[in-house]
């Protein structure tokens, strides 16, 4: 169904509606794969409503894509963001905004489908939350980059096709603009994938080894020594899914399993503790601010006026992840020393919790275990701090000794 030139909103909700039906009508959810179906849903303009046409989207309002999700989920349609959540929420951004016209019609589509899985290799050993001061070379070799480096923390890179890359052009300026931004194809000659285990038993990180990997500069997204511009786009989409994730129903989420265990265990027995029952409700008003908060930066974002809520939800959330399981394990007594599974296993998707998927993330002492890094992914806490002190509380920045200094003078251990 071809879509016609849409000024008003309500004509973009019935046109939205239409492509919906004609899709479901042609591919039923129970019979057709997947791949097939998200195929068809990225060439109806369904998959980002907001890109142009041709490239997955109607060039749309971008708070429709709210009402596409929620009727194709209803209708049994597969969500592809746990298989492909740094393909289909940051990569293909990223692409719409920098790639050229070659790369997004090469690239664009396989990411929907999740024909092609991606990784994000942004962190080093060496930089810690700078990652401005990153160290991984490209150096120019006729139309190809050879690059080598170390990335770290990079999430499902063990199943990753493709990969976004940034790395340093340019030794002899400041940090942040030597910087060039690249997409590599993780089965290239050169790129090792070793899993990093965690304490849950799992690897779902992995460090990265990039030894003498050939890119050819047609992988380049952005000009040379804008990169950091570029990944700027990647991270705030990054933000923008996240905080989308992170908005649950009343009681639901996290705090859910808190509250089942209280009733379960506690509530039924014979005079129950009011001090435990106090630090349950407390553990409850907590949930339900956050949630509040982060539905405030839904709605800015939706405005297109985003606020400070996200990095506000970002310095709360995660020690209140912390305190919430921490409770669990509590109400859980002795249980809660018991970790299932603990053999080292690869998983092909991101944590169900991420998603916001509680009843296939029911297993509270590996959340328990999780939550512990959790005020480092994503960003640190500390990091979260300082952008709310500069950017909403207008306190000087925090020095900056290397700041316009070349990174080739920059002190290093």
């Amino acid at each position: 169904m071809a879509a016609p030139a849409v000024a008003r909103p309500e004509e973009a909700r019935r046109l939205v509606d239409d492509l919906i039906d004609d899709l479901l009508a042609r591919h039923d959810p129970a019979t057709t794969p997947r791949e097939v179906l998200w195929g068809a849903q990225f060439d109806a303009g369904l998959a980002w409503v907001h890109f142009p046409e041709g490239r997955g989207g109607l060039g749309l309002d971008p708070e429709l894509q709210d009402r596409i999700d929620q009727r194709l989920a209803a209708a049994g349609v597969e969500n592809n963001l746990a298989r492909n959540m740094m393909g289909v929420g940051m990569a293909g951004p990223t692409l719409i905004e920098y790639g050229t016209l070659e790369q997004q019609d090469a690239l664009l589509r396989r990411i929907w489908t999740c024909e092609d899985i991606w990784c994000q290799m942004f962190s080093e050993p060496g930089a810690g939350s700078d990652v401005a001061a990153l160290a991984t070379r490209a150096v120019r070799d006729g139309d190809e980059w050879v690059v080598n480096g170390q990335k770290v923390w990079t999430t499902l890179a063990h199943v990753a096709d493709k990969g976004l890359l940034l790395a340093r052009t340019d030794p002899d300026v400041p940090k942040h603009l030597g910087l060039t931004y690249f997409w590599v194809d993780m089965h290239a000659p050169g790129v090792e994938v070793r899993a990093l285990r965690q304490m849950t038993g799992e690897a779902e990180f992995n460090e990265i080894y990039l030894t003498d990997v050939r890119i050819p500069d047609r992988q380049r997204i952005g000009p040379v020594g804008e990169g950091w511009r570029v990944a700027m786009t990647t991270l705030g989409n990054e933000r923008n899914m996240l905080g989308k994730l992170a908005v649950p129903t009343r009681s639901g989420g996290p705090i859910r399993h808190v509250l089942r265990l209280w009733r379960e265990r506690v509530a039924r027995g014979s005079g129950p503790d009011p001090v435990l029952r106090d630090r349950v409700v407390r553990v409850w008003m907590e949930a339900e601010v956050l949630r509040l908060t982060m539905l405030r930066a839904e709605a800015n974002r939706e405005r297109g006026t985003p606020g400070p809520e996200a990095s506000i939800g970002k310095i709360g959330v995660s020690p209140h992840h912390q305190r919430l399981y921490g409770l669990c394990m509590e109400l859980l007594g002795p249980e809660g020393m018991l970790v299932s599974g603990y053999e080292m296993t690869r998983p092909d998707t991101v944590s169900p919790s991420i998603l916001g998927d509680e009843e296939q993330a029911a297993d509270v002492q590996k959340a328990f275990l999780t939550a512990v890094g959790a005020t480092i992914g994503g960003g640190t806490t500390e990091i979260a701090r300082n952008v709310v002190g500069e950017r909403v509380l207008g306190l000087p920045r925090e020095p900056s000794v290397d700041r316009d200094v070349p990174w080739s003078e920059i002190p290093r251990s």
